[in-house]
């Protein structure tokens, strides 16, 4: 992809403990959702609830997914449960 190329953005929706919600995503957050429920042998829709019971009410759901997959590409997130961090490993350099 270039930086000319258009993003595009879908609508998706998921059942969350028996309440239907929406959220939009790019498709590129949307594969690599996919492919990290696959890599840890959850459903995607058991991955998405597990973010948005961890998110606390804080923000909206398409940008903790989003969030989600950038600290699970960059070794942040929990690979296994648990709370997804609020700030990036302290320790972490910056990358250039």
């Amino acid at each position: 992809m270039t930086i000319t190329e258009p993003l595009l953005i879908h609508k998706h929706s998921a059942t969350l403990h028996g309440h239907r919600t929406s959220f939009s995503l790019e498709d590129e957050f949307w594969c690599e959702l996919k492919a990290i429920a696959k890599e840890r042998g959850m459903s995607l829709a058991g991955l998405i609830t597990e973010i948005d019971d961890h998110r606390g009410g804080l923000g909206n759901l398409s940008s903790s997914l989003r969030l989600y997959v950038l600290r699970y590409l960059k070794g942040i997130a929990p690979v296994t449960g648990g709370e997804i961090p609020d700030d990036p490993a302290p320790n972490a350099e910056a990358r250039a």
